[in-house]
C-alpha cells in the first residue's frame, strides 16, 4: 500500500500568506525534533525538494551548504525538508560528503507523512502529488512568514538571492525602508512615499535624491 496519499480539495491545508504567522511544525529531522518555535529569535530559511538521491536537489543543497555561514552571520538558520525517511536523508548527506567533498551542516525535516508539506503549501497537485516542489519560505524572529518562492520540479534554485533576501528584508526592518530591483548593500534605498498632498508637496524639499513626489531613495 502507497503511504503517500495525495491531498484532496478537502483536506489540503490552506496556503500560507505573507505577513502572518508561519505554519506551526513538530518534525523528526537529522538532527533530532525540531518546532518552528526552536528558531523563535533567529530568521529562517525552510526549504523543500522533490526526494533525496536527485542530481538538481544535490546542486542546491551543496549550495546552500556552501553559503552556510554568510547565512549565519546574518542570524538565518537553514532547514530542509521532502517527502523521504531521516534515514534516506542521513544516507544522502554521506554520500554528498563522500562524492563531493560537502558537508551538509544544516537538519532536514523528514515528511513522510506530508504534514509539513501540506501546511506550507509544498504540495502542487499540478506538478506532483507525492513530490513537494522547490519551495523556500523565510521566516523571520517572531515566527512571521516574509516570503515564499516556488519553483518548478525540473529547475535549481539560485540560494545567492535568498542571501540578498535576507540582507535586503533586514535592512528594511531596521531602517523602515523599501529596496530596489536587485538591491544589494550599500546601494541607495527607496523612502516610504507620502501617504497624503501636504507630505507629497514637502517631499520635494526634504533633502532626499527625489525624482518625483512619489519616487525618492537615500544612502544608509
Amino acid at each position: 500500500m502507497n503511504a503517500h496519499v495525495a491531498p484532496t480539495a478537502e483536506t489540503a491545508a490552506p496556503f500560507p500568506r505573507m505577513n502572518e504567522p508561519a505554519p506551526a511544525f513538530d518534525a523528526l529531522t537529522t538532527n533530532g525534533r525540531k518546532t518552528l518555535e526552536d528558531y523563535k529569535g533567529k530568521w529562517l530559511i525552510l526549504f523543500s525538494h522533490p526526494a533525496d538521491f536527485t542530481p538538481v536537489c544535490t546542486t542546491e543543497f551543496m549550495a546552500f551548504a556552501n553559503r552556510a555561514d554568510e547565512f549565519a552571520a546574518l542570524d538565518t538558520q537553514l532547514l530542509g525538508l521532502s517527502i523521504d525517511s531521516h534515514y534516506a536523508h542521513i544516507s544522502w548527506m554521506r554520500s554528498i560528503k563522500d562524492s563531493f567533498g560537502v558537508e551538509i551542516p544544516f537538519p532536514i525535516i523528514a515528511d513522510l507523512d506530508m504534514k509539513v508539506a501540506q501546511a506550507y503549501g509544498m504540495i502542487q497537485p499540478g506538478a506532483s502529488d507525492t513530490q513537494a516542489v522547490r519551495a523556500t519560505f523565510v521566516i523571520d524572529p517572531e515566527g512571521i512568514l516574509r516570503a515564499m518562492v516556488y519553483y518548478p520540479m525540473t529547475n535549481g534554485r539560485s540560494v545567492d538571492e535568498f542571501v540578498r533576501l535576507v540582507k535586503a528584508l533586514r535592512t528594511s526592518d531596521t531602517h523602515s525602508v523599501a529596496t530596489p530591483e536587485n538591491w544589494h548593500p550599500g546601494q541607495d534605498v527607496i523612502v516610504p512615499t507620502p501617504q497624503t498632498a501636504d507630505a507629497a508637496e514637502a517631499r520635494m524639499s526634504e533633502g532626499y535624491d527625489t525624482k518625483d513626489w512619489y519616487f525618492s531613495t537615500k544612502s544608509l
